[in-house]
């Protein structure tokens, strides 16, 4: 007889895992529009959010804001019985730093670490933007809501710290408001180097930067597709991995493009109605967010934002020009959209959250075979109840086939051959949660030519 799991409402064979898990829908119900809604005007009420702006104002400027951004992660750490670890952190930038940088300051992240049980050091990190720009990013005196750009992040972290802190990860969740961004991405800079410097190790990197919008400047109003943003390989791979690429492929698999695709799929699982948009970029045209600092440093890292923007509601002064409005204001957010994507970022935090380790070194096989074989070390972790092979077109942008083989650390899949998929494993937990799928690094020696 098969050996059967019941655990939290998730029910696996042993050589199956469960399609859903039902924790994930409770996530989603719990998300609020009306605290969102609350939080992204509180943040709109300071005023200017400009990271040179005044740190002294209760009621205005950078200071204020990171400050009740602190205080409600006190409250949010105080109602889950201490289980967050809250904290800033900062680096120093002067006008050496860049040309965006008016005077000498501090930029200053909001820290709130909630550590997993099993694996305190493996971290996925949600991130909002605190800072706020108008017209001229060099204007720190002036109101610059920054409604949308990015309150509509900031206030989503918040929430998902709240709707989170009621369960325990195995893995660590750390909720982030970074400063900075607009004048270079300072924030994402500190923290990521903050992150190497004490070890970590990030699953990854769910960067948010507008997620509050469904009215393009284009005239097209949508409130279910967003964006999800992710280079396609690592800008730290090394000449050898580049080289290996040219006949091996892998162009499209790097481990951002794979976070990238379980975001995807946890999407299309538990919110169907959700049209997630992977776009095969780094970031827009020519543009940049806070992801990038930790992929500079080669951690796996995307950006998660609305699928039609308005830029007229971007980097402008509040005032109307020739009939059209712009600024950054509030009437520019939709909360039931922002609840959205606040959604999908709970789920995606709660499932890799709960996911196990990945295997490791990962090796692929069957050069003029008429069979592909896979090998991987194993985890060490009793909870890992096998492994699931997938594989695709080299032309699909998604996963389209899997097979859970089971509690072993190879696997040959007959009648498939290696020249027209690409392939990759991923570990199954016996709660349901798979690891994000690992690519191979590595090519199993063939007698063929």
């Amino acid at each position: 007889m098969k050996k059967l799991f019941f655990l939290l409402g998730i029910f696996i064979t042993s050589n199956l895992s469960a399609q859903t898990d039902i924790r994930l829908y409770s996530i989603i119900d719990a998300v609020s529009a009306q605290r969102l809604e609350n939080d992204i005007r509180t943040l709109v009420n300071f005023g200017t959010r400009n990271t040179f702006s005044d740190t002294i104002s209760k009621t205005r400027g950078i200071g204020a804001a990171r400050r009740w951004i602190k205080a409600e992660f006190d409250k949010i750490d105080n109602n889950c019985n201490n289980c967050l670890e809250v904290f800033y952190q900062k680096d120093l930038v002067t006008p050496k730093d860049g040309n965006r940088v008016p005077k000498e300051a501090y930029v200053v992240n909001v820290v709130a670490v909630q550590k997993g049980t099993k694996y305190p050091n493996r971290y996925i990190i949600m991130t909002g933007d605190i800072d706020s720009r108008n017209s001229d990013t060099m204007d720190y005196t002036n109101d610059a809501p920054g409604a949308n750009d990015n309150a509509s992040g900031m206030a989503g972290t918040i929430e998902a710290a709240r709707v989170l802190s009621k369960y325990q990860f195995e893995n660590s969740i750390v909720y982030l408001g970074l400063s900075g961004e607009e004048q270079g991405l300072f924030g994402g800079k500190g923290f990521a180097e903050y992150a190497k410097k004490n070890n970590w190790e990030i699953i990854g990197v769910l960067n948010n930067d507008m997620i509050g919008n469904i009215e393009g400047v284009d005239g097209v109003i949508d409130n279910r597709t967003f964006r999800i943003f992710s280079e396609p390989t690592p800008v730290t791979e090394t000449e050898k991995e580049r080289n290996q690429r040219r006949f091996y492929g892998g162009e499209v698999d790097g481990i951002s493009r794979q976070l990238a695709r379980y975001i995807h799929k946890t999407v299309s699982t538990y919110m169907p109605e959700m049209n997630p948009m992977m776009v095969y970029r780094l970031d827009r045209f020519g543009r940049g967010g806070h992801h990038r600092p930790f992929n500079d440093l080669g951690y796996a890292g995307v950006r998660i934002m609305e699928a039609h923007e308005n830029y007229n509601r971007q980097h402008q002064n509040n005032r109307v020009e020739n009939g059209i409005k712009y600024g950054d204001v509030i009437e520019g957010v939709n909360f039931e959209y922002a609840k959205k994507l606040t959604a999908v970022n709970a789920i995606v935090l709660a499932g890799l959250g709960w996911s196990p380790q990945e295997p490791k070194n990962v090796t692929i096989g069957g050069v003029v075979e008429p069979n592909t074989k896979l090998k991987w070390d194993k985890v060490a972790d009793d909870s890992v109840i096998g492994y699931k092979i997938y594989w695709r077109l080299t032309t699909s942008p998604q996963w389209e086939f899997s097979r859970f083989v089971g509690n072993t650390d190879n696997f040959e899949l007959k009648g498939v051959v290696i020249d027209n998929y690409y392939f990759g494993v991923a570990s199954v937990h016996q709660n349901g949660q798979e690891s994000v799928v690992v690519f191979p690094s590595a090519v199993m020696r063939s007698t063929g030519k």
